[in-house]
C-alpha cells in the first residue's frame, strides 16, 4: 500500500465509518463472541508476501466489527463512556496522517502550543482560576501516577529522585475507599506500597470524613510514618461518590501535604456551572484530573491534568539530556518533562476541533440531558416490582438491585446482568457496594437519546421475568 492507495482506502474507510455509526442501533452493544473465536480466524504465521488492500479490508469487515463491544453505541451504559464526537474522529485522522512525536516544542511547535491553549480553554470551561495550567496525558492513571510520584519526592525534599526511598520511614498516601483502582496502582508503581495507601472512613453519603483524615494523619506521624499526600474523589467510578473537597483540602494543607483530585468522569460536568457545587473547594488542590473522553467527545486517549504549579512535578519527572535540548530556546515548554513517557501524541487537536465544532453550550446541553434522562430512568426503575435503587443518581450515574430481599440476591443480579448483556439492546456493568452485587447505569455517549435511555426499562422488565 502506498499513498495513492491510502487516498482511495481512506475514503472507503470514511464511508464504512459513516455506515457503521448510522446502523449502530441495529447491533448488539456488547460483543457476542466467545474467547478464542477471533484468533481462530487469523493465520497462525505472519505473511511472507504483501497482501492486497482489498483482501485486508475485506477481512477487517468480516472479522472485526461483530467481535467488538461498541463503545460508541447510543445504548452503551456500562463503565463510563469513552465517547468520540465526529469532529474528534476527524482530528484524529489528521493527527495520524501527520504522525508526529510531540515530545519537545521543537519537534512539534503547533502541538505544544495548541495544548497549552486548550488546557487554558478547558480551565476556563470548568471554572478554575488562572493560577492553573496543565498538560494532556494518555489516561487518568498516568495523571494520578505523576501526582503520586510528586508526593513521594516532595516529602523527601526530592532527595528520593537521586537516592530512592529504600531505608526511609514508610510513606503514607490517604484516600477514600471510593477512589479508583488507579490510585492503588499508582502507589504500587511509585514504590510506596499498596499497604501504605490508607483508606479513610466515609460518611452515610460515602464521602471522606475530614475528621477521620485528620486522625489518620496524626496517628501516622505519632507512629513515625511519613504522611506524603492526599487523593480525593470527585465522582467515584463505583457509585459516583464525592468527597467534601474544601474541608479535606484544609486538613491536607494544615499538614503541608500535596493533594490530587480524581474528577476523571465528573470533571466534564463542571462545564455546567450548576454542578460545580459538587466539587466545591477544588481550587485548593495541587493537581486535578479530568477525562474529556468521558463526557465531551474528545476521544481516548487524552486525560487533562490541571496543576496549580507544575514545578514540583517537573522536578520529579523532568529529565533533559543533551540530545533533548532545544538549542537557543531554553524557555519553551517541553511537555515530556511533565509526564512519565518521553513519546507523546498530538492529543490537543481533537479538543480544539470538538470545542469549536460544538461550542460549550451544545456540550453543556448534552451533559444536562444525560443527567435528566438518568434521573427519569431511576424514578421509573424505583417503581418496578422487585427492584430497589441502591445509590441515588450522582450526575448521570445510579445503581439498582433486583429481588433485594432474597437470600440469593447477589446470584440473581449476576444472572440478570448476564441476561441483559446477552440480549444486546443495552450494555450495563456491575459493582460491589457494601457487600452487595449491584447493577450500575450511566449515560454519556455522544449520540444517546432519551429513547435509548428508556429502552433500559423495557429490557429490565423483560429480562427479570426470565429468571
Amino acid at each position: 500500500m502506498d499513498h495513492d492507495d491510502l487516498r482511495h482506502w481512506s475514503k472507503r474507510a470514511a464511508d464504512w465509518a459513516h455506515d457503521y455509526h448510522k446502523n449502530l442501533r441495529d447491533r448488539p452493544v456488547r460483543a457476542q463472541t466467545k474467547p478464542g473465536e477471533v484468533a481462530a480466524k487469523l493465520p497462525t504465521t505472519p505473511p511472507e508476501a504483501a497482501d492486497t488492500p482489498e483482501a485486508i479490508f475485506a477481512d477487517f469487515e468480516a472479522i472485526v466489527p461483530d467481535a467488538m463491544t461498541h463503545w460508541q453505541h447510543p445504548r452503551f451504559f456500562a463503565y463510563f463512556p469513552s465517547n468520540a464526537a465526529p469532529a474528534s474522529m476527524l482530528a484524529e485522522q489528521l493527527v495520524n496522517s501527520i504522525s508526529a512525536m510531540s515530545m519537545l516544542w521543537q519537534t512539534s511547535p503547533a502541538a505544544t502550543e495548541i495544548e497549552e491553549v486548550m488546557i487554558d480553554w478547558m480551565r476556563q470551561a470548568v471554572g478554575l482560576g488562572p493560577e492553573f495550567c496543565g498538560t494532556i496525558h494518555d489516561s487518568a492513571t498516568t495523571c494520578t501516577l505523576s501526582a503520586v510520584l510528586t508526593m513521594r519526592d516532595r516529602v523527601t525534599g526530592w532527595d528520593s529522585v537521586d537516592n530512592g526511598i529504600t531505608g526511609r520511614k514508610p510513606m503514607r498516601i490517604y484516600a477514600s475507599a471510593q477512589t479508583h483502582s488507579s490510585i492503588d496502582k499508582a502507589v504500587r508503581l511509585a514504590g510506596i506500597g499498596q499497604g501504605n495507601l490508607v483508606k479513610i472512613e466515609t460518611d452515610e453519603n460515602f464521602s471522606m470524613k475530614p475528621s477521620a483524615l485528620e486522625a489518620a494523619i496524626e496517628a501516622d506521624v505519632v507512629a513515625g510514618r511519613t504522611a506524603a499526600g492526599v487523593i480525593l474523589c470527585s465522582g467515584g467510578t463505583s457509585i459516583g461518590a464525592f468527597d467534601p473537597l474544601a474541608e479535606c483540602l484544609t486538613v491536607a494543607k494544615r499538614h503541608d501535604l500535596y493533594t490530587h483530585v480524581d474528577a476523571a468522569w465528573a470533571g466534564n460536568a463542571m462545564i455546567c456551572p450548576e454542578y460545580r457545587g459538587l466539587w466545591n473547594g477544588v481550587e485548593g488542590a495541587d493537581s486535578i484530573v479530568m477525562n474529556p473522553y468521558k463526557g465531551i467527545g474528545a476521544q481516548f486517549d487524552g486525560a487533562i491534568q490541571f496543576l496549580r504549579d507544575p514545578a514540583p512535578q517537573i522536578r520529579s519527572l523532568g529529565l533533559r539530556p543533551d540530545y533533548l535540548k532545544t538549542l537557543g530556546q531554553e524557555q519553551v515548554t517541553d511537555f515530556n518533562e511533565w509526564t512519565v513517557p518521553l513519546g507523546r501524541r498530538f492529543r490537543a487537536l481533537k479538543l480544539w476541533f470538538v470545542l469549536r465544532a460544538y461550542g460549550l453550550e451544545d456540550l453543556r446541553n448534552m451533559i444536562r440531558n444525560h443527567v435528566a434522562w438518568t434521573a427519569e430512568l431511576c424514578e421509573a426503575v424505583r417503581v418496578l416490582p422487585d427492584f430497589e435503587i441502591v445509590t441515588e443518581p450522582r450526575l448521570a450515574l445510579f445503581s439498582f438491585r433486583y429481588a433485594p430481599d432474597k437470600p440469593d440476591a447477589n446470584t440473581l443480579n449476576s444472572q440478570l446482568l448476564q441476561s441483559i448483556n446477552d440480549d444486546g439492546r443495552v450494555y450495563l456493568t456491575q459493582t460491589m457496594h457494601e457487600g452487595k452485587f449491584v447493577i450500575r447505569f450511566t449515560a454519556g455517549t455522544f449520540d444517546c437519546t432519551r429513547e435509548d435511555v428508556m429502552t433500559t426499562l423495557d429490557v429490565l422488565q423483560e429480562m427479570s421475568q426470565t429468571l
